[in-house]
């Protein structure tokens, strides 16, 4: 794989780095490079990011941060079986617990949500630091409403993480998740309240909270490249837009195809105001970030 002039291998965490000094001088800076890739191909090309973690876990298959790269490169592309390996891998190999929330939520991604649970319970989420535990938060609340079990999934999301006014790098994410749970679930005017607090608290972009918001609010929003293009076709067929239209409606008045009014559309009848649109039906979530894959 072909790696950037501009990538040194210098970029990667000193946690890293130090771990690679069990390597020769030259592959550990080649290691380095690949796993710079990965991290940099990651959220945007994730296919990408994984051919280069193979390459990784090729130089040397027996350092901890590879494995985990790898696992996360895996991840990203949904092979959560080939993930879920890397990452009980790595965990052995460090013996540390953080790996446990995304760990479950590859059991999820494998269509085992009860393991996922069981996960949720274990002595190891104590372990975990407060976004760890709030991320396996997040796969229990996701397992549950892969088993249908909408009511659970709110519970379980119901937290003093959630509760607090303090916004923290998982608020946003806790709150959109809670958000869709309440949408699920038909509890629509609690669900807007929350994707509202979830913009709030969004300040990176990291969910589409907005845009859930504003399907609520029923806003539709129009392409205005759509509509320059429409304009162009006019321009191109030698007349202008309207110009055209009218042209359209004479040949149908010469062919003697002429809609016949109805009575509330004659001339001098006021015309009935239409009932407000519904609101667009919003999707399932589907994230996976640790714990969003819906």
């Amino acid at each position: 794989m072909p790696i950037p002039e501009d990538v040194t291998g210098d970029e990667i965490d000193k946690d890293v780095r130090q771990e690679l000094q069990s390597l020769p001088k030259t592959l550990a800076e080649d290691v380095a490079k690949n796993l710079v890739m990965v991290a940099r191909l990651l959220d945007e090309d994730p296919e990408g990011a994984y051919a280069y973690s193979k390459v990784a876990l090729r130089l040397a298959s027996r350092v901890a941060a590879v494995r985990e790269a790898a696992g996360f490169a895996a991840y990203a592309t949904q092979k959560y079986a080939e993930a879920l390996g890397e990452f009980r891998a790595a965990r052995r190999m460090t013996g540390t617990v953080e790996l446990w929330p995304v760990m479950a939520d590859c059991e999820r991604g494998l269509g085992r949500p009860e393991k996922a649970l069981d996960m949720a319970g274990a002595p190891e989420v104590h372990k975990l630091d407060k976004a760890g535990q709030v991320e396996m938060r997040l796969v229990a609340a996701g397992a549950r409403r892969d088993m249908g079990q909408l009511d659970a999934a709110i519970v379980t999301l119901q937290s003093p993480e959630l509760a607090s006014q303090s916004v923290q790098p998982w608020t946003a994410r806790l709150r959109y998740a809670y958000a869709d749970a309440l949408l699920a679930a038909d509890r629509e005017r609690e669900a807007r309240e929350w994707f509202a607090k979830a913009v709030e608290a969004d300040r990176d972009g990291s969910t589409d909270a907005s845009d859930r918001l504003a399907e609520l609010d029923g806003v539709e929003f129009v392409d205005a490249l759509a509509e320059d293009e429409s304009e162009e076709s006019g321009e191109e067929s030698g007349k202008p837009v309207e110009a055209v239209e009218h042209a359209e409606s004479e040949e149908h008045a010469e062919s003697g195809e002429v809609e016949e009014l109805t009575e509330s559309e004659a001339p001098g009848e006021p015309v009935e105001a239409g009932e407000p649109a519904e609101a667009v039906e919003p999707r399932d979530v589907a994230s996976p970030e640790a714990g969003d894959k819906d």
